[in-house]
């Protein structure tokens, strides 16, 4: 069954869903929201989504929010599909989940705030707040400084394997590296920057990008 993805190839937590789906060849169709327009605050999305945010996934009668959410129901429901993305203990899954609590409570905010000043205020004829971005760029140093520590003793977030841990960065991520102007941050980091070409060069990511680049 083919299954309906509502967002926007722009949005972050889309593309954490679809890079999901391309890792585990699952089928998927885009039914797109204008987030500019604000189509996900319109009456008709906030039946699919009451709090008026993308993505949401369609299969038959069930319906799925939250990207995070998303991605750990299909990397269970198709474990024995493309790379194992959760963990193959009960003690790496943990793990693994950690790593994707890290990414939504101490990164993904960070990266948020940054794309907003940086990228889509100015869209909007508005001015991003420097000083913010100072303040951001700050603290994700600081987070980035941890997960250099972490990487030095194990290839990917959750271990010695790709899993849902840093598969649930490579947006955000992208967005610091190629467009906020943070490519630094990850760099002058050996461990992320050697983590960041992993990830980054996975076929399932590469193909996703080539979609939303085209």
């Amino acid at each position: 069954m083919v299954v309906k993805v509502y967002g926007s190839l722009r949005s972050a937590c889309t593309q954490r869903v679809l890079a999901c789906f391309h890792e585990k060849g699952i089928e998927y169709e885009i039914v797109h929201v204008d987030l500019q327009t604000a189509q996900h605050k319109q009456p008709q999305f906030l039946l699919l989504q009451p709090f008026g945010q993308v993505p949401v996934i369609e299969e038959g009668e069930f319906r799925l929010f939250e990207s995070r959410a998303i991605i750990r129901y299909y990397a269970a429901k198709y474990a024995d599909h493309g790379a194992d993305l959760l963990g193959a203990t009960t003690e790496e899954r943990a793990i693994v989940d950690q790593w994707v609590e890290v990414e939504s409570n101490n990164f993904n905010d960070i990266v948020y705030t940054l794309v907003l000043q940086i990228l889509i205020l100015p869209s909007m004829g508005k001015k991003g707040n420097l000083a913010l971005v100072d303040d951001c760029e700050e603290k994700m140093a600081k987070v980035l400084d941890v997960y250099e520590e972490r990487l030095g003793k194990s290839k990917y977030l959750g271990g010695e394997t790709f899993s849902l841990a840093d598969l649930s960065h490579l947006p955000g991520i992208r967005y610091l590296v190629n467009e906020v102007y943070m490519e630094h941050l990850v760099s002058e980091r050996k461990n992320v920057k050697a983590w960041w070409e992993s990830i980054s060069n996975r076929p399932a990511w590469k193909k996703l990008i080539n979609i939303i680049d085209h």
